[in-house]
């Protein structure tokens, strides 16, 4: 296998030169052209979004009926995922099939990405999963495990009794925090122990900033990455982002940074807490299992003054890419199509993974957060999926900065200094 060098803090983008985009052709992966028991040998699946982990197991086992003498190794993480893939890359043992945030990633990773343009697994994508795929010359490097639909979960009960409205602006939250607590109850359980949560909260807060700057988000974050604005000059940024997070610890969990995405779950679904962050539809099976008998809500964050901008999110994601020097990569193209094209994989996604599915054709979600997404959605409109114009490397860097704010040992004008250094070291210029 050849081995490749990837720079650990990802400085400059992989140049043009050094790109490869040997696309395989439609023809050969034609779902009616395929004899996918005839396939032989090992995929090494290195994947983040481990709450997945079972419903990937089942699907694994399914495909061993149909391709019996392939075997898919399957390894999963979130907690530092981009360091280990970039880990792996560096030691040139990338894996067969791995995943990335897409957006950006995208251009981060093509260079090791095989180009499925014009290929049945293309054909079946959703247009809003082949865009987070795709670079900006039309190619496309991978399919998605779900579509998602975030913002912030709460617990409809809670509100009922207290008697009070979901917050949509900053004042309403200031409000709502302070009648929950004085029902007996705590506001928020944030969950301050996973860096990704400060990723999927804050993305709400830079799409506001940019939609009320006239910007697009790849033009607000290139000119903070280059230097030509700042954090501080997008009110939606510097002060109501960090006037949230301090509500959320003051309103929140006596040790935020101790409590991760299972104490968060048990909060909401026991009715400890009202709110919680950073979270969507793939939690749902997780809070059932709690308490089959919660009431759960999605609405968008209390970003500004303006309750039309308390939107939810939709973000298709991770994108799921094969290597394109794998030696199994036909083997791994097979498994994606089937994947994405079969029967059973179709109904994989709502009916195992219990997710909004990112291709077409397949059966609508039952998932009860997907459906009041889409409520929200079809009454308010959704919010940009700001995170996919910067990396997963750089938001692991600004969760941990930002639970050095949280801690206390930076203050905001600190740490507001230090994000924008990190976004223009790990991201590039």
């Amino acid at each position: 296998m050849k081995k490749r060098i990837l720079a650990m803090t990802l400085a400059a983008a992989v140049t043009v030169g050094m790109m490869s985009a040997s696309l395989v052709s439609a023809a050969d992966l034609s779902a009616d052209n395929l004899d996918y028991s005839a396939d032989e040998g090992e995929i090494y699946m290195f994947v983040s979004s481990p709450e997945y982990a079972d419903a990937i197991a089942e699907l694994i086992d399914a495909y061993k009926e149909v391709a019996p003498n392939v075997t898919i190794n399957y390894e999963t993480t979130q907690n530092d995922y981009p360091t280990l893939l970039k880990a792996k890359i560096n030691s040139g043992e990338v894996p067969d099939i791995f995943a990335s945030a897409g957006g950006m990633e995208i251009d981060l990773y093509k260079e090791y990405s095989e180009n499925i343009a014009g290929t049945s697994i293309d054909d079946a994508l959703t247009e809003g999963a082949r865009k987070i795929a795709s670079d900006s010359e039309g190619n496309v490097y991978g399919t998605c495990i779900k579509d998602t639909y975030l913002g912030m979960l709460y617990n409809e009960d809670i509100f009922t009794e207290v008697g009070i409205e979901v917050p949509a602006t900053i004042d309403e939250l200031e409000a709502a925090c302070q009648a929950i607590e004085e029902a007996g109850y705590q506001a928020f359980s944030t969950g301050y122990a996973e860096w990704w949560i400060f990723k999927q909260s804050a993305e709400f807060f830079l799409s506001a900033a940019a939609e009320n700057a006239g910007l697009s988000c790849s033009e607000l974050v290139e000119s903070i990455k280059s230097g030509e604005t700042h954090i501080s000059d997008y009110p939606e940024l510097y002060d109501n982002y960090f006037k949230f997070v301090d509500l959320t610890v003051e309103y929140g969990d006596d040790k935020p940074l101790e409590v991760d995405l299972a104490g968060q779950l048990a909060a909401l679904a026991t009715g400890e807490a009202a709110m919680i962050l950073g979270q969507g539809d793939w939690d749902t099976a997780d809070l059932y299992a709690i308490n089959p008998d919660l009431n759960v809500g999605i609405t968008g964050y209390p970003v500004s003054s303006d309750a039309a901008q308390a939107q939810i999110a939709t973000n298709p994601n991770p994108v799921i890419t094969v290597y394109n020097e794998s030696p199994v990569k036909e083997q791994a193209l097979h498994f994606l199509n089937w994947w994405v094209n079969s029967e059973y994989g179709k109904s994989w996604f709502t009916d195992v993974a219990n997710v909004a599915a990112p291709i077409q054709g397949a059966k609508e979600s039952e998932n009860i957060i997907v459906v009041k997404g889409l409520e929200s959605a079809a009454e308010k409109g959704v919010a940009n999926a700001a995170a996919a114009y910067s990396t997963d490397s750089f938001h692991q860097a600004f969760g941990e900065l930002m639970q050095a704010y949280v801690a206390g040992t930076a203050d905001k004008d600190t740490t507001c200094a230090a994000i924008e250094e990190q976004w223009a070291v790990i991201d590039g210029q």
